[in-house]
């Protein structure tokens, strides 16, 4: 485990926050009009990260919130199936789980949301009850939660302010979605949030329409110097930052199936290194190898 993160005790090393979906995808990357076939998965920025770390090995737990109803019931399933905890996560009576669909198109996947009044975005500050603080190294965070309501902003509030006292170290996302908030909306409350983070992932083209700019070192500054901020450029590569310097590995070359949970397997790749100790260098390869699995698949997840 690298130097900055605290040793683990019987707990996850890493507890992903946020809200899953049922995700409705056609078998093959055609689109939802003419599709005959579908496959209904887990489809969830944080369980997308929670599901390769528990593949790579690492103690990883997911807390939610779902609806008590059989798509929730079914997303715990699968979740557990692939070795991650969810003894944290919640059932609510009196919300639906959410759902979204793919609709792959011959240049992009459209995604088609479902998530308005679901159990997730009902979550607050008393969700983070469960925590066992003391115990845990990592916490990973997206910006999508911030977007879900004003309850689970005021939860990402909390998370930030109680990792920091407890020496838990945060892993942040920005995932700005704009179908939950726009871009003047949202830039400087994920901005706020990057500058608490430990570690911070921002795609350049996300980064330039939320603060202006997408250089890495001008982000660096601007957010705070975190102690690592990675910088994901697409299919040309990623870049940390940090107080040592820069760090450029290229991403994979691969056929793209679609892009849709790419980003989340990149992260998951990267805090695998560094929770086995891993260099930065080593942290992007690890996070383009992981990306490449998922661009290769219809899914937002593909363990293999």
């Amino acid at each position: 485990m690298h130097e900055f993160l605290k040793t683990s005790g019987e707990g996850p090393s890493v507890l992903c926050l946020g809200e899953t979906m049922a995700l409705v995808a056609p078998a093959d990357a055609e689109p939802l009009e003419t599709a005959q076939s579908f496959i209904l998965s887990a489809g969830g920025a944080e369980s997308t990260v929670a599901l390769y770390l528990a593949g790579a090995g690492h103690r990883t737990a997911w807390l939610s919130r779902v609806g008590n109803d059989p798509l929730g019931r079914r997303l715990l399933r699968q979740l557990q199936a692939h070795g991650v905890d969810t003894s944290l996560v919640s059932a609510d009576s009196g919300a639906p789980t959410g759902v979204y669909f793919k609709d792959p198109g011959e240049s992009a996947t459209t995604v088609y949301y479902y998530r308005s009044g679901s159990a997730a975005s009902r979550m607050g500050s008393s969700a983070l009850d469960v925590i066992d603080w003391a115990g845990l190294p990592l916490l990973h965070l997206s910006g999508i939660t911030a977007g879900l309501s004003p309850s689970c902003r005021a939860m990402l509030d909390t998370a930030f302010t109680t990792a920091r006292a407890h020496g838990t170290c945060v892993s942040f996302d920005v995932n700005h979605r704009p179908g939950l908030w726009s871009a003047e909306e949202a830039g400087p409350v994920l901005a706020d949030y990057a500058r608490q983070a430990d570690i911070v992932f921002v795609g350049r083209d996300e980064a330039e329409t939320l603060w202006g700019t997408g250089d890495p070192d001008k982000l660096y500054e601007s957010l705070g110097a975190p102690r690592h901020l990675v910088v994901k450029d697409g299919a040309v590569g990623a870049t940390d930052v940090s107080a040592t310097g820069a760090v450029f590995v290229p991403a994979h070359a691969v056929e793209v199936v679609e892009v849709v949970g790419a980003g989340d397997a990149f992260a998951a790749g990267y805090l695998s290194g560094l929770l086995t100790g891993e260099q930065p260098g080593a942290r992007l390869a690890l996070g383009h190898a992981v990306a490449t699995r998922a661009l290769s698949s219809v899914h937002d997840f593909d363990l293999v």
